[in-house]
């Protein structure tokens, strides 16, 4: 009895330890399991598609593609993609801080060089101190920050005055470009299509008039023939002169 009563503490003195060791190695695998399996990749994920906008920043999204339709709308792109520390060792550092801040849509030209950025406020608004933040750092990077509602647009020539420097005459020069652009491009489609008729017109069973049997001897010859071509009735009356021409 003296034995035991002798020994029990040092036995418990070396089991205590060895104990604490197991139970903290088999939480570790636990744990280390567990984070595996969070890990895994679903089968089926429990996700689904949804919009990118909502109805109302949609509004504004189709208007800005119209109204900058020589640049590209970026959507809801954070700041930090577009700026960058003065020191570099500071970048991780304010990553951390502006990492969420972002604008409903962002305005820039097709080298990437950002024009504008434009926000849209929800039901609840912007906050004071977020919209305080975006005005801070983008003025003093020189890019123009607005809040926009779709109920209360702006002029296309006064957004592109403040965004791109445009006077209100350089905008209407512009939109007349834009009109015989369009103009030119339809009269090239209008072209398009009517050689595609007329090629495949020419492989139709209308064979060539060429192949006519000529006209009899004695019978006046008619200068018509060679007004007809093989895809077409009449030659393009640009092609023959007439008393108009």
């Amino acid at each position: 009895m003296n034995t035991l009563s002798w020994t029990s503490p040092w036995l418990l003195a070396v089991l205590l330890p060895v104990v604490a060791v197991l139970g903290a190695w088999l939480q570790r695998v636990w744990t280390a399991r567990s984070t595996r399996a969070r890990r895994k990749l679903p089968d089926h994920w429990p996700l689904g598609l949804r919009s990118v906008v909502n109805s109302e920043e949609a509004r504004v999204w189709h208007w800005l593609a119209r109204a900058f339709y020589d640049h590209h709308i970026m959507i809801k792109m954070p700041v930090t993609r577009f700026t960058l520390p003065r020191e570099k060792q500071e970048s991780m550092d304010w990553y951390k801080l502006l990492g969420g801040v972002y604008c409903t849509f962002t305005i820039c030209r097709a080298d990437g060089r950002v024009v504008g950025c434009v926000d849209v406020p929800g039901t609840a608004g912007i906050p004071r101190s977020t919209r305080a933040v975006k005005h801070s750092l983008l003025s003093q990077c020189h890019v123009p920050y607005w809040v926009v509602r779709s109920n209360g647009l702006p002029t296309v020539a006064e957004i592109r005055g403040e965004f791109l420097g445009e006077s209100p005459m350089s905008q209407a020069m512009r939109e007349r470009e834009m009109e015989e652009r369009a103009i030119i491009a339809a009269q090239n489609s209008l072209r398009t299509a009517i050689h595609r008729q007329r090629t495949s017109r020419g492989h139709s069973d209308f064979g060539p008039l060429s192949n006519w049997p000529s006209s009899q001897a004695g019978e006046p010859r008619s200068d018509l023939p060679s007004q007809w071509q093989d895809n077409s009735f009449l030659a393009p009356l640009d092609s023959r002169r007439g008393d108009l021409l």
